[in-house]
């Protein structure tokens, strides 16, 4: 039996979310980043998958679920983690189950976790933090019994299953400043190729996912958003994204 952890996490929050559960399950698992390309990997029933994906807007980001579709999972066994910035999950969580059974696995359990939010980074500051990391321990223990026991019966996890919110991706798209040193570790990171590697200040605006990838490795600090903008954002989505919000986990 092999234990891998496969996840899609731009900008590390997802990541870390992925690591608790997954070191509760098996410390001796194997990485899978689904931010880049993934090589056709076959699975047994026998092995199991912790699968971690952020929400984004709602919904699975695409490119996990186009990585994720070239795994072969021939029964294995999967633990699905969606990851929210302290609003909502929509059907991210419903969406992750339907391309999961799609590509042979069989769900065991899923959770909801908060993280900070990756452009409003005033919401879920610090998240995942110590109380965060006990309680996902606590549900990774769960799953984990529900695994030794050997009980795999079908499970359905909330969401729309096969129509899901509508999401046409998000305005915010990062930009360089007068900062940058044009080090190219940006077009080396981002998940799309939409910074080219011969004008690494330039941004396909057409391919760009909004996922903070290059703010978040910029060794300079030359990229970001628009403050003002964001802030004016931020002010009027505040009721949505306030007070603490929960993990959940489903059996």
């Amino acid at each position: 039996m092999s234990t891998y952890n496969v996840f899609f996490s731009p900008t590390g929050g997802t990541k870390k979310v992925a690591d608790v559960v997954c070191n509760v399950i098996n410390e001796n698992h194997k990485n899978i980043d689904l931010s880049k390309n993934v090589d056709k990997i076959v699975l047994d029933e026998n092995d199991v998958c912790v699968v971690s994906v952020p929400s984004f807007g709602g919904r699975v980001p695409a490119l996990a679920t186009e990585n994720l579709k070239n795994i072969t999972a021939n029964g294995a066994k999967a633990i699905l983690v969606c990851v929210y910035g302290n609003r909502v999950w929509d059907d991210t969580l419903s969406e992750l189950q339907d391309v999961a059974e799609s590509i042979g696995f069989v769900v065991v359990g899923g959770v909801v976790a908060v993280a900070e939010h990756s452009i409003f980074r005033q919401f879920a500051t610090g998240r995942p933090d110590n109380q965060d990391v006990d309680e996902l321990k606590q549900f990774a223990q769960q799953i984990k019994q529900k695994l030794d026991a050997g009980n795999f019966e079908k499970i359905v996890l909330p969401g729309s299953h096969g129509e899901y919110k509508v999401y046409n991706g998000s305005s915010f798209k990062p930009t360089a400043n007068e900062e940058c040193v044009e080090c190219g570790i940006c077009a080396d990171n981002c998940p799309v190729n939409a910074i080219s590697c011969d004008n690494v200040k330039e941004c396909d605006v057409t391919k760009c996912i909004s996922c903070m990838r290059c703010i978040i490795v910029c060794p300079v600090k030359a990229r970001g958003l628009d403050e003002a903008v964001v802030n004016t954002v931020a002010q009027k989505m505040a009721p949505a994204f306030e007070g603490r919000k929960k993990n959940y986990l489903f059996l």
